[in-house]
């Protein structure tokens, strides 16, 4: 008269519904959950069943005793119901999740042949439910990937072996709609320029046939906006032997990177200080060396003697193993963050 998939937890003395085809009433399925769980006389048994081995009400609890317990007389019996067989499909360390068959008293209680019909569709019914548990896990794993490849500034683009985007992230997103570098045309990036257009048609293409034909580390490709402002797209391959053995006509081939070298992220001074002890005054004068470039325009910036910059530029060589000013600018860009600021 009905079936589901759903869950007891014999401990706690709870449980919830995964599927159910609708054949016990609303009703009947709240005051379960509510109340008659705590008296139903075969959870326990439930949980101790074999995986996929059909049991009956019987091969839990003498029938005769089934029929005087409250469980019976209150729940089961208004509703018709004479028997149940069921079919554990996964067990944590205290909960039993189960496919179950309810035999109203027109069909009698179960025998063997509904034993067997149950040995033939509880392994599909389990292998679906595994799949599920897979493909929901995947799907949260996706997600929060996503999550963190929005907090990006670059913009991020995963695309296939012919430019078609595949994802991109919030950063991405954004330059799409503002399209002064690139914009999204059939579902394929283009860029503004000709001359940009047909190096990452390359690179995509070349992308394709494995991480020999571009190279470990990528193209960089120089792009421009309509602003003038300048840009640089370092197109990175995902080729590796563990997509190439996946395959699929909407694997990524590639991901693209895109951002304003003018862009600066600001450098986390706190971090800098830290990993080179520095004090306030040389950290002061690192970042104005990185900002103004020059001891006398760090002076004149800060407000101090010359001297002054000397001596803290001094002992930040010494700090950080920098042997020029260049150096300590390429330092502090190692510590700038990729993380839109919140």
């Amino acid at each position: 008269m009905a079936a589901a998939v759903f869950c007891k937890d014999p401990k706690s003395k709870t449980g919830g519904i995964y599927y159910d085809d609708g054949g016990i009433s609303p009703h009947f399925k709240r005051i379960y959950f509510e109340k008659y769980i705590k008296l139903d006389p075969m959870s326990a048994g439930h949980y101790f069943a074999k995986i996929e081995e059909p049991i009956s009400t019987a091969d839990l609890i003498e029938y005769d005793e089934f029929v005087e317990t409250r469980f019976y007389q209150e729940w089961a019996r208004p509703q018709g119901v004479v028997d149940f067989v069921s079919a554990s499909l996964d067990k944590s360390s205290t909960t039993t999740s189960m496919f179950g068959v309810f035999r109203h008293e027109r069909d009698g209680l179960v025998d063997d042949a509904t034993r067997q019909r149950m040995r033939l569709i509880v392994p599909h019914i389990r292998r679906a439910l595994l799949v599920s548990r897979t493909i929901e896990m995947r799907t949260a794993e996706a997600a929060t990937l996503a999550t963190a490849l929005d907090g990006l500034n670059a913009g991020l683009f995963l695309v296939d072996d012919s430019a078609r985007v595949v994802h991109a992230n919030a950063s991405a997103r954004s330059m799409l709609a503002d399209g002064t570098v690139l914009r999204a045309r059939g579902g394929k990036l283009v860029a503004r320029e000709a001359r940009a257009q047909q190096a990452l048609s390359e690179v995509f293409a070349a992308s394709g046939q494995g991480d020999a034909a571009v190279g470990l580390k990528g193209i960089a490709v120089p792009m421009s906006a309509t602003s003038g402002d300048q840009y640089v797209a370092h197109v990175l391959p995902l080729t590796g032997g563990a997509r190439r053995r996946a395959g699929g006509s909407h694997a990524a081939a590639a991901a693209m990177f895109l951002h304003s070298v003018s862009a600066e992220a600001p450098a986390p001074a706190e971090a800098i200080a830290k990993a080179f002890s520095l004090t306030p005054g040389e950290l002061r004068v690192l970042l104005t060396i990185v900002q103004v470039s020059g001891v006398a325009e760090a002076a004149e910036a800060l407000g101090i003697g010359e001297a002054t910059v000397k001596t803290h530029l001094h002992r930040l060589f010494q700090k950080t193993g920098a042997g020029r000013q260049a150096e300590l600018v390429r330092l502090v860009e190692r510590f700038s963050s990729p993380l839109a600021a919140v």
